[in-house]
């Protein structure tokens, strides 16, 4: 039954965050983050360079640019919440036929496909996780970072089906394929969830993205990078600097010698801090209206990424995880929080579109430059070294964004 806004209450609140958390869980966290996982066996059994295994996620990243740019016409004809479930089910779907290829043109194609889906899910479901902060205002950073940090529950959901499948599965050629169907099965049912928020969000949130004229629907984007340059060229860093440790580290403490029992320990504790920064950085997200926000955790998560390189010790690469979970999925939030502060509500959905389109830019750029790095001189260390410098930068951009006076 559909809520009212007077009767939500902070029980219900956090109830409907979590549900929506799924979204980011299904679209990032399963769709695009679990690759990492299966990169060396598709790697090692298909014959792959380390820049056509980083093409992969680039080609996950195109499609997620192309669906941001689909979303705010989407979500103006269908609304919010069913362009969330038809996303998740859509993505679902793709995830699933990526185990019934092994050619690399194909294999390129579904995870474009599901890339695109992904998009619908993860810009619809901020926008309601944003709608649905502005009825519990005192909380309103804490639950935008629920959404955010839902991701975890994909990547530690991953990190602990996708090794016992692969386990399982190893007398069987390409044997990888069974962990797509898994991981498929798994977003099922994170769909399901979906379809509760849907029917249980409140009435405000179910209203369409305000409808714009052709020239407000022109003039929006434009406005938004005039407005928030600095911040979007440090979010384009951002998504071309994090994708590199999320691409390839798990192949990286493999070469390191690393068990796969710690690597899944790894993995699902990077997880695990994904969902525990939402209580973690909602002050800073609440108090500062600027770049700041961004700036900071741009700066851990280059210092998170280089720990791996400096030192292959296991405590190390644990502080890596787990500061690289805590932080990464924040500066997602502190962008749509950026957005909240500065933007009227009608103008959010613009707003985050065109943050989620920089962030694919960076992301499309990032896999492949990376891997055609780690394909030369210094390996996958090497790599990830120019990812933490590209976070540095992308840090210092960000710390030059202002508050904005709304309009």
């Amino acid at each position: 039954m559909t809520m009212h806004s007077a009767t939500l209450t902070p029980a219900q609140a956090l109830r409907l965050a979590l549900a929506l958390s799924m979204g980011a869980a299904v679209s990032l966290g399963i769709t695009r983050f679990s690759y990492g996982l299966l990169l060396p066996p598709m790697r090692a059994d298909l014959g792959w360079s380390y820049t056509l295994a980083g093409a992969m996620n680039t080609a996950n990243a195109a499609g997620y640019l192309l669906g941001a740019l689909m979303t705010p016409a989407l979500m103006r004809r269908l609304g919010p919440l069913r362009l969330l479930v038809w996303g998740a089910v859509w993505a679902s779907l793709f995830m699933a036929a990526s185990g019934f290829f092994t050619s690399a043109s194909a294999l390129l194609l579904q995870r474009l496909l599901a890339g695109l889906a992904s998009a619908w899910v993860f810009v619809a479901g901020g926008l309601l996780a944003a709608r649905l902060g502005t009825l519990q205002p005192s909380r309103a950073g804490f639950l935008l970072g629920l959404y955010y940090g839902g991701t975890g529950f994909g990547i530690t959901l991953s990190a602990l089906l996708v090794p016992p499948v692969l386990h399982a599965a190893a007398g069987e050629a390409h044997g990888w394929a069974w962990a797509w169907w898994a991981l498929a099965l798994a977003s099922f049912a994170g769909t399901a969830v979906l379809g509760y928020a849907a029917h249980a969000m409140p009435r405000e949130a179910r209203a369409p993205a305000a409808p714009a004229s052709a020239h407000e629907a022109a003039a929006q984007p434009a406005r938004a990078v005039r407005r928030f340059g600095w911040a979007l060229a440090g979010y384009a860093l951002f998504g071309a600097g994090y994708i590199g440790y999320m691409t390839f580290v798990i192949a990286l403490l493999r070469e390191q010698g690393a068990s796969p029992a710690n690597i899944t320990m790894f993995y699902a504790l990077l997880g695990v801090a994904c969902v525990a920064s939402a209580r973690l950085w909602a002050g800073l997200l609440d108090r500062f209206h600027g770049g700041q926000p961004q700036a900071v955790l741009n700066a851990l998560l280059g210092m998170a990424t280089l720990l791996p390189v400096l030192s292959a010790a296991w405590p190390v690469t644990l502080v890596s995880g787990l500061l690289f979970g805590a932080v990464f999925l924040s500066v997602v939030a502190s962008t749509t929080a950026l957005v909240r502060h500065n933007l009227p509500a009608e103008q959010w959905a613009t707003g985050i579109s065109a943050f989620t389109i920089i962030f694919a830019l960076g992301q499309i750029v990032g896999p492949t430059v990376t891997g055609w790095i780690s394909d030369g001189p210094g390996g996958l260390a090497r790599g990830l070294v120019a990812s933490a410098i590209t976070l540095w930068a992308g840090a210092a951009l960000a710390s030059r964004q202002r508050p904005l006076l709304l309009t």
